[in-house]
This record gives C-alpha cells, sequence and structure tokens, in this order.
C-alpha cells in the first residue's frame, strides 16, 4: 500500500506543530522584577512608602540584572533610580547612577551629561 505524498506532507505538518506547540517561551531580555507593579502603586497612591518600595524594587532590579538574558540592567534604570536619589536629596547618588546610565547605554549620554552638568551648577559642583 503506498501512502500519498499530500498525506506524508499533511502527517509531517502535524508532527512539527506538535514539535513547535510544546516549545518553551523565550526568557525576557531584561529582568524588571516587580518594578513594574511598585510604579504603579506609587503613580495609584504617592505615599512616602510607596516611593520607598519603588526604590527598593528599582534596586533588586538592578541587583538580579545578571539573571535576565542580556545580563545588563534595564534601559532607563539607573536613570529612573538616579532620579529619585535626587529627589530625596542625595545628589552625589544621583550623579553616580546617571554615569551608569549613560556608559551602558550611550545613546543617553547627552541627555544623562545635561543632566549631571545643571545638577553640578545647582549643587556647587558636587563631586
Amino acid at each position: 500500500m503506498k501512502i500519498s505524498k499530500s498525506i506524508k506532507y499533511l502527517a509531517f505538518s502535524i508532527v512539527m506543530l506538535i514539535i513547535t506547540g510544546c516549545a518553551t517561551q523565550p526568557q525576557p531580555l531584561y529582568a524588571y522584577g516587580d518594578y513594574s507593579d511598585s510604579y504603579y502603586s506609587y503613580k495609584k497612591h504617592a505615599t512616602p512608602e510607596s516611593l520607598l518600595e519603588l526604590q527598593k524594587s528599582m534596586e533588586s532590579a538592578i541587583e538580579n540584572s545578571s539573571n535576565s538574558r542580556s545580563g545588563r540592567v534595564p534601559p532607563g534604570m539607573y536613570a529612573n533610580l538616579g532620579y529619585l536619589y535626587l529627589k530625596a536629596g542625595k545628589p552625589n547618588d544621583a550623579i553616580s547612577n546617571f554615569t551608569k546610565e549613560k556608559t551602558i547605554y550611550p545613546e543617553s549620554a547627552l541627555f544623562m551629561n545635561r543632566v549631571i552638568n545643571k545638577i553640578q551648577v545647582t549643587e556647587g559642583n558636587v563631586k
């Protein structure tokens, strides 16, 4: 008994669909941790506690970034954390994070340099 080519192709297609349907989901490029939930909570109820929770979630995401596929901190994470430090009256920590952001993501260098220069002028050449 001879099996026709169309039945072979149909069987092959079904087997391929089954195999690809069992594939695992790809790992995300960046590890954000619970940053999204903390950010939403902060925006919904802007309290000192929610701001602290947001800051801790960002610091945790930075610490755990080595577990992501890229092994890098997500874009903008250092800049956002630097902004929180700046709002908290910690210009040196802010500048440090802005510098890390422009080091990892050179496309942000122009903006980060402007922000750093503004802080240094405002704070009287903080180093």
